[in-house]
């Protein structure tokens, strides 16, 4: 099974960016995508970003994220 995460863009430059995803700061590739900005919410895959997301719709499913989490832990 393959999971994308959602993560928030930190940094540009060129055809990579800084995401913060879920306390984890990672480079990744933009290529797939224009307009990439900063604050912008994107779907992360296998070190590439696949998708931009609404900014309500990716916190969402970050705490989906952190439920599942919570849930493993116990």
């Amino acid at each position: 099974m393959c999971l994308a995460i959602p993560g928030k863009v930190i940094r540009v430059e060129d055809k990579t960016c800084l995401v913060e995803m879920m306390g984890i700061s990672k480079e990744v590739s933009i290529e797939l995508l224009k307009n990439v900005q900063i604050g912008d919410y994107i779907l992360v895959h296998a070190g590439c970003a696949i998708q931009k997301m609404d900014e309500e719709e990716a916190l969402k499913t970050i705490d989906l994220f952190s439920e599942l989490k919570e849930l493993s832990n116990e």
